[in-house]
């Protein structure tokens, strides 16, 4: 479809809450399809409705090991597992920038599929944190609000002079 402009760091749309989706029509369909189109010309592995400015709860994961794109509609983590891991993590809308981040090391989510059926999977690995660090973003909490004050001071300045004209 159409590659969409990236919402980037400090802009305020990244901290806020996305509003669910209620209508599982053409134009979400299209929406899902513009976010792979994005994803894949930044380059990332997830992106969500938030990072092109567009305020609801959609999920599009394009991972390394998966034979073809995962979509998540209204995606909310129902169980987290108490053994953690820690993997470097990043942000399409701050690019340039990663840090070591640690979270649960498996989830099961409940979602909707794009025709809204209810599903729920259980992830592990990669696609268990793309999946909270993007369920995250969706609720307003960017991957750096994850980082002690002191690492997250560093990443914004690093970050400053990268996007220095």
């Amino acid at each position: 479809m159409t590659v969409q402009p990236i919402v980037f760091f400090p802009d305020q749309r990244l901290r806020q809450v996305a509003a669910p989706v209620v209508l599982f029509d053409h134009a979400l369909r299209t929406l899902t399809a513009d976010l792979l189109d994005t994803l894949r010309a930044a380059p990332g592995i997830g992106i969500t409705g938030p990072h092109i400015g567009v305020d609801l709860r959609v999920i599009v994961l394009d991972l390394p090991d998966a034979d073809e794109p995962e979509i998540y509609i209204n995606p909310e983590i129902i169980w987290l597992s108490d053994n953690m891991v820690h993997n470097e993590e990043g942000s399409i809308s701050m690019p340039g920038v990663s840090a070591g981040v640690t979270r649960p090391a498996s989830l099961k989510i409940r979602y909707a599929e794009l025709n809204g059926d209810l599903r729920e999977k259980q992830a592990d690995s990669l696609r268990s944190i793309c999946l909270q660090h993007e369920i995250d973003q969706l609720d307003g909490v960017f991957w750096l609000q994850r980082l002690s004050s002191l690492r997250r001071n560093r990443l914004m300045a690093q970050y400053k002079k990268l996007v220095r004209p």
